[in-house]
């Protein structure tokens, strides 16, 4: 049964594959300002788009229990299913009503999205986990550019109306809505559904024990949270037992004062991450109208996909003492994505625009990539489940503040310039905190090596004393 991993695993990248091509996603701002649905500017940007942010924040923490409670496979049927009534009323809808709602059922599909990536987990082998998690998701980075790929050149070269784009991703949600439906249900999730572990899965177990981080001391095994689900032989655990069992675990995992450093990068940063990936078509089409000029954002997408996922993977081939140099490293990063949001935000010219938006997309991916894997690498895939969930949550909170301070009507509704001016102020912000963390650790442990200099010598020296007592005549 070695290869049992295979099915679920190609259906799973069909599914990826397929949900992600969107040939209208980089037009979707021209397409709702232009002729087709008629919409002014302010009503996208201040009325509209913030829609996406409150609903993925409140359906995430529920959708992330049922995930795990339904056992996945529901769940991705749900995600499907949302994708097809997004694009529907993308193709049909109008008014500000109308696309409110779709942006609600986008919310649903994207915070159902932790069921993608963790149904694998739960029907393949913990040495199938590292394989299947890289095809998982580079399909999903592919999928997103071949479908920025293709709005492109259906844009460019056979001049097709916007409209149409949105009718080839509806087409692609379709085809993508049939592979869940052949996976195999599995018989067991990280909190509800337990099982005894197999002999085969101690050792791997064993082998993670092993490569644990000395810096940060998370225990991979059971604690006493986890225990008191598998007290019950199996059976699936109750609401109560779940939420205490996360409860113990989360304190334990951000206890870790090196995984608590990354976590704090990881919600602050794709805060502004998600802020600027939403906007940035709006600032593009204030730069060059697209009703007045040919644009290329299709392009500028699959370039700055492609070279994330590049630097994502060398990434891999780089070896660097993460923990020594962490949050220097994040500190120096951080200001050059700063840099190129306040270059995108200042210098009024589209193709320098369309660079500092690939600069800044791929430092991202680049540093998202280091700190997953940072974060990962100390923890069970139990953890590892409620640390992302708990990091993306945070995120979200993080970003709906701020959307509701600076985009909402309700509150600013600050024009697209102003809003790209403070995000490139609060990407400068993180860049301050690291480096003042960074350069904390550095005296840190320059002062702990002293100090064990210190007292070696001290050692030497009260033994150098002993031996002269011993041998006077």
């Amino acid at each position: 049964m070695s290869e049992t991993w295979l099915y679920p695993t190609v259906l799973l990248c069909i599914y990826g594959f397929f949900s992600n091509l969107r040939p209208s996603e980089p037009f979707l701002t021209a397409f709702l300002i232009g002729p087709d649905k008629n919409l002014t500017e302010r009503e996208v940007v201040n009325e509209i788009y913030p829609l996406w942010t409150y609903s993925y924040l409140v359906l995430l923490f529920p959708v992330f229990l049922a995930t795990d409670y339904l056992r996945y496979k529901p769940v991705l049927i749900l995600q499907a299913t949302s994708y097809i009534i997004t694009y529907v009323m993308l193709v049909k809808a109008q008014g500000v009503l109308a696309i409110q709602f779709l942006e609600f059922f986008f919310g649903v599909a994207t915070a159902t999205e932790i069921a993608y990536f963790s149904y694998i987990y739960s029907v393949v082998e913990p040495s199938s986990y590292q394989k299947v998690t890289g095809f998982c998701r580079s399909i999903t980075l592919l999928g997103s550019a071949v479908g920025s790929l293709i709005g492109q050149i259906l844009v460019s070269v056979a001049h097709v109306p916007l409209l149409t784009l949105s009718i080839v991703t509806l087409s692609s949600s379709c085809v993508a809505f049939l592979a869940p439906w052949f996976l195999p249900m599995p018989c067991k999730s990280l909190f509800f559904h337990q099982r005894k572990s197999r002999p085969q899965d101690k050792t791997a177990q064993e082998l993670a024990d092993k490569s644990e981080d000395y810096e940060c001391k998370v225990p991979l095994g059971d604690n006493e949270g986890t225990k008191i689900l598998k007290e019950k032989h199996g059976g699936p655990g109750s609401l109560v037992e779940v939420l205490k069992s996360l409860g113990a675990d989360f304190v334990k995992c951000y206890s870790c004062r090196t995984l608590l450093a990354w976590s704090v990068w990881w919600a602050l940063s794709t805060c502004g991450y998600f802020q600027v990936i939403n906007y940035t078509q709006v600032l593009w089409e204030n730069i060059l109208p697209s009703k007045d000029f040919e644009i290329y954002n299709g392009y500028v997408e699959t370039i700055s996909t492609l070279l994330g996922a590049l630097a994502a993977f060398c990434v891999g081939l780089v070896k660097v003492p993460w923990a020594v140099w962490g949050e220097l490293a994040l500190c120096i990063f951080s200001i050059a994505i700063a840099v190129a949001v306040y270059v995108m935000d200042t210098v009024r010219n589209i193709w320098v625009c369309y660079t500092a938006y690939v600069i800044f997309r791929a430092t991202y991916m680049l540093l998202i990539t280091i700190a997953t894997f940072q974060i990962a690498t100390n923890l069970s895939m139990k953890r590892y489940a409620l640390v992302f969930g708990v990091n993306t949550f945070v995120a979200l909170f993080l970003q709906t503040l701020l959307t509701l301070i600076v985009v909402d009507s309700a509150g600013l509704g600050l024009d697209i310039f102003p809003q790209f001016l403070i995000y490139g102020s609060y990407f400068a912000a993180i860049a301050v905190i690291f480096l003042i963390a960074g350069l904390y650790k550095v005296v840190t442990r320059r002062r702990a090596a002293d100090g064990v200099k210190t007292e070696s010598a001290d050692t030497e020296q009260q033994t150098d004393s002993s031996s002269s007592e011993t041998h006077i005549p």
